[in-house]
């Protein structure tokens, strides 16, 4: 399926540093739930990682099975110059949907709300086959009026509680209570495991 949305206009944004939702570092709702996690040992899949914070995070914690797939290359030459340390095996410039692997958890950063919502069935379809049993999707996503006028695009509980519950158990799905400032009441965090 094609979509407006491909490789040359996600290089033109990040060339040009428009994406709208950069924060410049790692999310506060997502490094809280990494500190929750024991297993260092994980093999963690960033789709759409952008600027890769949430990696460099990861990575700075001990979390050394990180891997991060982006469409643009642009992003990812920016964290390489950023964090050298990363290794580079871990940076995929491909589209995600050509992606194959398996990980224990696919961390959900504003790749699913910059998707054309045409591809959202195929998000969870793909979702599903890169996780393996027992693998969770966590992260956030964004908690307004889904229209056309995006990226980024919106939703709600119950559109993302439909959407996902054919493959995946929704261990948690909840108004956001630790937001940066501007997201304040527009995201919700998500823990989703997935179905054997």
């Amino acid at each position: 399926m094609t979509s407006k949305f491909n490789k040359e206009y996600w290089e033109n944004k990040y060339k040009i540093n428009s994406t709208g939702w950069d924060i410049g570092y790692a999310s506060t709702p997502l490094t809280n739930y990494f500190e929750q996690l024991d297993n260092k040992k994980l093999k963690i899949l960033i789709p759409g990682g952008g600027n890769c914070y949430e990696a460099e995070y990861l990575f700075e914690q001990g979390f050394k099975n990180v891997f991060v797939i982006d469409i643009a290359e642009q992003p990812l030459l920016n964290f390489k110059k950023r964090f050298p340390n990363f290794p580079e095996s871990h940076l995929i410039n491909d589209d995600f949907f050509n992606h194959n692997g398996k990980y224990d958890l696919i961390v959900e950063q504003t790749f699913f709300c910059a998707l054309d919502p045409v591809l959202r069935n195929n998000y969870v379809d793909k979702m599903d086959s890169l996780l393996n049993t027992n693998g969770k999707l966590a992260g956030l996503l964004f908690n307004f009026e889904l229209t056309d006028a995006g990226p980024p695009f919106g939703g709600n509980a119950d559109h993302y509680n439909q959407l996902f519950n054919k493959k995946f158990e929704i261990l948690t799905l909840e108004s956001c209570t630790n937001s940066i400032k501007p997201r304040l009441g527009r995201e919700l965090f998500f823990i989703f495991e997935k179905n054997n």
